[in-house]
């Protein structure tokens, strides 16, 4: 069975930081492209950045330069570390996989199989 948790979120102040964890279990981690998404209510959940099986890395425009996507392969985790966060960062941040080796659209959320729960993310000006 296909696990994905999150963890890591909480509340900052503008321009602090945060660093989400996603443990995936069940699906030969190594295996699968995966992504980080965030929503926020009325809105669409978007793309903020991801790591295809391929080796491509990729980020949305509003977090280049502040966030960076990494995984430990020993601990099948993968790290979304925030850096001078923003109240337009706040949002419920999820964590996703799919078994593909590359994807055109790596921020595209339909490209994607498994979701976690998500965990909240909430930065105060």
């Amino acid at each position: 069975q296909v696990q994905v948790v999150e963890s890591g979120g909480g509340s900052v102040q503008s321009g602090g930081s945060l660093r989400l964890s996603c443990v995936a279990s069940g699906l030969g981690y190594r295996s699968y492209s995966m992504g980080w998404f965030r929503q926020v209510p009325v809105k669409e959940r978007e793309g903020v950045a991801a790591r295809t099986r391929d080796g491509i890395t990729v980020y949305a425009d509003a977090v280049k330069g502040r966030f960076t996507i990494s995984q430990d392969n020993v601990q099948n985790t993968l790290y979304l570390q925030m850096n001078d966060l923003k109240p337009e960062d706040t949002a419920m941040y999820y964590c996703a996989a799919v078994a593909r080796y590359s994807l055109s659209d790596p921020l595209q959320p339909t490209a994607y199989t498994y979701w976690g729960q998500g965990t909240q993310v909430t930065v105060s000006s």
